[in-house]
């Protein structure tokens, strides 16, 4: 099992403000960039909280540094596999 990365923030179900705060949050800790990771369906509030960060919260101390994207194979019942899309945003503080 590999460790989690403490820089990243993974996207869910909770509504998006929570994750902006936590974005915020982590960046104002002194951590120099922030790790946003979702599958599925969440990628699109992945997205709404990069741009949201980015023109709202930290306007001009914050860009995105990377974006990639790929999918992810899950078991499912009956020997079965499913592809599901993945999506990581990398946010960094402009020096």
């Amino acid at each position: 099992m590999s460790e989690r990365d403490p820089s990243a923030i993974y996207i869910g179900r909770k509504p998006v403000m929570n994750y902006v705060l936590a974005v915020v949050t982590q960046l104002n800790q002194g951590y120099d960039s922030c790790t946003l990771k979702a599958r599925g369906r969440s990628i699109s509030t992945a997205v709404d909280v990069a741009e949201i960060v980015r023109r709202r919260f930290m306007k001009d101390i914050v860009d995105v540094e990377k974006i990639e994207i790929g999918t992810e194979e899950l078991a499912e019942e009956g020997n079965r596999t499913r592809s599901v899309s993945t999506m990581e945003i990398t946010l960094i503080k402009k020096k």
